[in-house]
């Protein structure tokens, strides 16, 4: 266990002494000053888990140690220390960022009870960092799984508008993973420490989506006894998703429009107007191109909020990110669960990349997690799937017109392997990766289902039109 580490300063050599003694005596890892320059010198080269600063100095001010710290060494925690103690003392030491203010001569069991809180206070404030790094892990782009070009080409503009106030339209299929892109919006922005709040616009009737993204004053309507504070208002300074907004009613239509413009409105019964400086990201499943010529959205709207466009391919449409997904996610699955599944085998994954995934991104992290739940041995095998999803496209469990199961699979093997070699432009190397297989097993394969032949004639054909 971590021995803490503590600088003590006092220019009194016989209390230095006494408290030297007592706290080492403790356990603790103690350095010593005896001046404010000393002081300032041993903390620009160790850094310390507590330092413990008499206000009077020779040569300067425990304040100006305090700030020092506060200024170059923001994770030392400073208790001060001072032989005339007064009220207005203790207030100006605890605004200036102290953590106590012990008045000598000091009480050995109130030495050591604030010390201890600073060290359990210190303790907490590092664990929450740890907490919000693995939550910035969780939503933020290392959280979001792919290697094909539609989905480099996504990465690339969240990279781009994450730090701006710009509003950020994401349209994609169910299940394609519009939510994490707008928290990985967020994460990566300026406005990271700050609230990040999701609103489900098609779950809520129009009457209480009102309420819920505005707020309302008491009386507005029955059953509203208090005032109560809507998202926009609670997303001050963060950002607020607004998911399924092709949902929205003509009227809310109108208010989201001058929110948009104004970054201003009113509860719901009130006439107090409320001002925010709120980033705004929405998404939807649906073409809101086609919503607007139909006159079921606003034209300027649409316009209003379709600044930055951000579309999510369907999981169909990037086949090579299928092993990568289904390998991060039974990652994930295995330490929430424990269950020591290790891997896939090459039947159960060519099944995934036959599958057409209507469900996108979510039905796959789904059928995984099934698979890891209830399966009995260490990889998942096809038996570990759901039938649905085994018997589709006419392959069962059962051979197949006396073929064996690893018979029937040759042909959805080739035509995934096959499609997976033209996103990569047959581009061995890469489509290995894709794949999750080594190049040698590739090559055998390729050679084993005729790719080979394949390759030369499209080599072929590029030689003849002299593209080589």
């Amino acid at each position: 266990m971590k021995r803490h580490s503590i600088l003590l300063v006092d220019d009194d050599r016989h209390i230095l002494e006494a408290m030297s003694d007592w706290l080492r005596e403790q356990g603790y890892v103690l350095d010593t000053a005896t001046s404010f320059a000393t002081a300032i010198q041993t903390i620009d080269k160790k850094a310390y888990d507590l330092v413990l600063a008499d206000i009077r100095l020779g040569d300067g001010d425990g304040f100006d140690i305090l700030a020092h710290c506060r200024r170059n060494r923001p994770q030392t925690t400073v208790i001060l220390l001072t032989g005339y103690g007064t009220v207005e003392t203790a207030i100006e030491a605890i605004r200036a960022g102290a953590f106590d203010l012990l008045t000598k001569p000091l009480i050995d069991e109130e030495l050591e009870m604030s010390i201890e809180r600073a060290l359990n206070q210190r303790q907490v404030i590092e664990e929450n960092k740890q907490l919000k790094a693995q939550l910035d892990l969780r939503f933020g782009m290392e959280n979001i799984v792919g290697h094909d070009a539609r989905m480099r080409k996504v990465f690339d503009i969240v990279d781009s508008v994450a730090d701006t106030r710009a509003t950020v339209l994401v349209t994609g299929e169910s299940g394609t993973g519009k939510s994490l892109i707008a928290r990985a919006i967020h994460r990566r922005s300026g406005r990271r420490d700050k609230p990040f709040v999701e609103v489900a616009c098609g779950a809520l009737p129009e009457t209480l989506l009102e309420s819920e993204l505005f707020g309302h004053v008491a009386g507005a309507f029955t059953g509203a006894n208090y005032d109560k504070l809507g998202k926009f208002m609670l997303a001050d300074e963060g950002t607020i998703f607004l998911d399924e907004i092709g949902t929205a009613s003509p009227s809310m239509q109108v208010k989201l429009l001058r929110v948009l413009q104004e970054f201003e409105f009113e509860p719901v019964g009130g006439n107090k107007t409320h001002r925010i400086d709120a980033r705004v990201v929405l998404a939807t499943n649906e073409n809101l191109e086609k919503l607007v010529q139909e006159g079921r959205f606003r034209q300027d709207l649409y316009y209003r909020i379709n600044v930055i466009a951000v579309e999510l391919p369907s999981l169909r449409d990037r086949l090579s990110d299928i092993v990568l997904l289904a390998r991060h996610f039974l990652e994930q699955i295995r330490e929430e669960s424990g269950k020591p599944v290790r891997g896939f085998t090459d039947e159960a994954m060519a099944t995934l990349q036959r599958h057409r995934w209507p469900g996108n991104v979510r039905e796959l992290q789904n059928v995984v997690e099934r698979a890891v739940l209830l399966g009995k041995g260490d990889v998942i095998r096809v038996e570990d799937l759901p039938p649905a999803l085994v018997a589709a496209r006419g392959v069962s469990l059962e051979p197949v017109e006396g073929r064996t199961l690893k018979q029937a699979m040759v042909g959805p093997e080739r035509q995934i392997i096959l499609e997976v070699l033209e996103t990569h432009a047959w581009n061995r190397h890469a489509t290995a990766e894709a794949l999750g297989i080594n190049r040698t097993t590739l090559y055998k394969k390729m050679k084993r289902l005729g790719l080979e032949d394949d390759e030369r004639a499209k080599q072929d054909k590029l030689d003849s039109a002299g593209c080589r």
